[in-house]
Order: structure tokens, then sequence, then C-alpha cells
């Protein structure tokens, strides 16, 4: 990419660095159950204003002491914490988190943004783990804004009046493999694919949107 590709990140969102996340987890609360697996997708812009996926972060994750482990919620990603195989390769929570945001970090200074936003399918699920994680870790240099998100539920129920992802990937003329499905780098994958295809859509429609505050 030239550096006046990575400038243009910097106008498309005010500043902020797109950076699709996605979890897989032991239950719902955030608190209490466990982050198991983490997914990201980076993002860059042509001079068109057309995006594409950039890098890629995975990292399976060993439950934080004393964690909550849902039986239903492991039958529906299909994790075994306790596979050796697993076990061979899982990170410890913080280091994992840590990885995470060095990633981020390392490219949202490429990119000349100042602050990452997280994109998502159901956004505040996985915000919430990755905030709670890093929270309860001391983790402090977060890169996220701390409230702020774009969810492609939102945007693919508007394009194409779907809101399931896997639906919605397939509307949007994406292939869909059930077996990968809850992997958090596949769903990671295929939302980033979505929300580009959706971007681009409008971009394509009404010209290239550049923001003049990237403040």
């Amino acid at each position: 990419m030239s550096d006046n590709e990575f400038k243009l990140m910097s106008r498309r969102f005010r500043g902020y660095y797109p950076v699709v996340v996605d979890v897989e987890t032991g239950g719902f609360d955030d608190k209490n159950d466990a982050l198991l697996e983490i997914g990201a997708v980076t993002l860059k812009i042509d001079e068109h204003g057309n995006m594409t996926t950039n890098n890629e972060y995975h990292c399976h994750v060993n439950p934080f002491e004393g964690a909550n482990m849902d039986p239903a919620s492991l039958e529906v990603n299909g994790i075994d914490p306790h596979h050796p195989f697993r076990i061979a390769v899982a990170k410890d929570e913080e280091t994992g988190v840590r990885e995470l945001f060095r990633f981020i970090q390392k490219e949202m200074k490429q990119h000349k943004c100042k602050r990452a936003i997280m994109i998502g399918h159901n956004t505040i699920l996985d915000r919430n783990f990755i905030f709670s994680a890093a929270e309860r870790n001391k983790i402090s240099r977060n890169p996220f804004h701390p409230f702020s998100t774009f969810d492609t539920v939102s945007l693919a129920g508007l394009a194409f009046g779907q809101t399931v992802l896997s639906r919605a990937a397939q509307a949007a003329g994406l292939e869909w493999d059930s077996k990968e499905a809850h992997s958090a780098l596949y769903d990671a994958k295929q939302t980033a694919e979505l929300f580009c295809i959706i971007i681009n859509r409008w971009a394509n429609a009404c010209g290239p949107v550049w923001s003049e505050d990237s403040n």
C-alpha cells in the first residue's frame, strides 16, 4: 500500500481504525464465563474508497482461574477446553489480549489512526468479553473506543434484510461453511467480508466517503 492509502483510512471513520473481532466463550456473562478464543481481522482501503480484509490475529485462550464454562455454550462452539491439542497451543488470557492489542496498535499507527473501533456481529458480546478480560488482567492500553462500535447485524439488516450471520453472508454472495462456523477466526473473516461488501456498495453507489475531521 502507498503512504496515501494508509492516510485514507484515517479519514474514512474520523481517525478510527476498523477491526473486526469475534470471540468464542463459555457463556454470555463476560465477568464470570471463560473467554476461550479470539479472532480479529484488520481492514485496508484503496484510493477509490473500497475496503478489503488485511491481516489476521487468532488465539486459543485458557480459561481464567475460576471461570465458568456452560456446557450448552461449549456444545454450540464445539470447544473442548481440555483437548490435548488445544492445551498445547492455548495462551493465558492476559497474553492473548495483550498480543491482540499490540497487533491492533501496530496497524493502527501504520494507518495514521488514533484509536480502533470494533466491528462485530452482535458486537456487544465481543466488546464486553475483550474489555472485561483487559480489566481483569489490568491491561490499561486498550486501543478500542470505549463505547462506539459498528455492528453488521444492523448493517446487514439494512442491506439484505438478514440479521443472522450465515444468512447475511450468503445473501451478500459469500460462501458459508457450517462446519467452520463458531470458530472465532472464521466468523471474524466472514464478518469482515460482509462489512466490506456493504461499505463498498455504498461507496460505489454514492462515491467515496471521506471525513474532513479525523480527530
